[in-house]
């Protein structure tokens, strides 16, 4: 493995200026102390997606909840099904969870929420939906606007969490990373994400910061809950500038794949893949960055900093893959 400070990584992949990335926290890139460690490989397969996880599993124990985004149907760009099933057969106690939906889709109700997960293919173990049976609500520490998140009720069930991210767009929050998959994937859809989206009486759903903001109260309430026991995983692969919540109807990728990351701190993970995004041309980011600008997406990561829910400041260790063409010539083999 090849140790890559965050400016080196992000030059290595052409960024034109590191305070264009994220300026927020340009300060951190100053010092190399105290820096959280971000894995990456560029390989895109099974095998590198379960030494991505052996590298960050060291405090996962217990009844294992698998937390990912299962899809509306058909969903052409979740994750492959082949590797979950993988992951989860290495992890013992394991299977994956979700929680209904707020938004119009069969995925509602658990009735049709069930009917998808079938569709989709997400046979091959259990699948809880937490808020099948109702839900709980955790305390928010010092939150920017909420006291408490309510969650589905089954997650407390779990001693652990193994967050499997598919990276990309999204509508409303602009990108979708590890901290949506935790906050609005774990909120439960008659309570949770009504307080993340502050539903108004109209039925609107305001956006923008106060939205990050809000993402990032209901992400801290599940930090605080799994404590050292919850990991991170990003798959930067068939990234739309939409959602797997958009279905078939999601854009069209226009990002080149660009690998998985895996990591124990949620701000680091998250912080290092919107900068790997950023240090594209600008021809290739240049619509997935209009999304996240124009939805103000960036107050997600300095809304989690302000939580203290993660280090911005980090490192990338460059993991070898198998295939010998994309090793950095500056790897050592080991």
């Amino acid at each position: 493995m090849t140790m890559l400070t965050r400016r080196q990584t992000l030059e290595a992949f052409g960024a034109v200026a590191v305070a264009t990335v994220a300026p927020s926290s340009t300060a951190a890139l100053s010092s190399e102390a105290n820096q959280s460690v971000v894995y990456w490989t560029p390989e895109l397969s099974k095998d590198a997606f379960l030494r991505m996880y052996h590298l960050i599993n060291k405090e996962i124990s217990g009844k294992v909840a698998l937390k990912l985004h299962t899809g509306e149907p058909n969903g052409p760009n979740i994750l492959p099904r082949e590797w979950v099933k993988a992951l989860q057969a290495e992890i013992p106690n394991s299977n994956i969870v979700e929680c209904n939906v707020l938004y119009k889709s069969p995925r509602q109700t658990t009735a049709g929420h069930r009917k998808v997960i079938e569709q989709n293919g997400w046979t091959f173990c259990p699948v809880d939906i937490m808020d099948e049976e109702g839900d709980v609500a955790l305390p928010i520490k010092d939150g920017l606007h909420l006291k408490e998140f309510h969650v589905g009720k089954h997650l407390l069930n779990y001693d652990s969490m193994v967050v499997l991210t598919h990276f990309k767009g999204h509508g409303m929050g602009g990108f979708g990373g590890s901290l949506k998959n935790i906050s609005i994937g774990c909120g439960s859809a008659a309570h949770g994400k009504v307080e993340l989206h502050n539903v108004q009486p109209d039925g609107s759903w305001p956006g923008k910061a106060p939205f990050m903001e809000r993402m990032a109260d209901g992400g801290k309430a599940i930090l605080d809950h799994f404590g050292k026991k919850i990991v991170f995983i990003n798959v930067l692969r068939n990234m739309s500038i939409d959602c797997d919540c958009a279905g078939v109807q999601a854009s069209t990728p226009t990002l080149p794949d660009l690998g998985i990351m895996a990591s124990t701190d949620l701000l680091a993970i998250d912080q290092a893949s919107v900068d790997l995004i950023y240090s594209l041309p600008d021809f290739m980011k240049r619509t997935m960055v209009k999304r996240i600008e124009s939805r103000e997406a960036l107050r997600q990561l300095s809304a989690m900093r302000e939580l203290k829910m993660g280090n911005p400041n980090y490192k990338i260790v460059r993991v070898l893959d198998i295939k010998p063409g994309q090793r950095p010539l500056e790897d050592d083999i080991a």
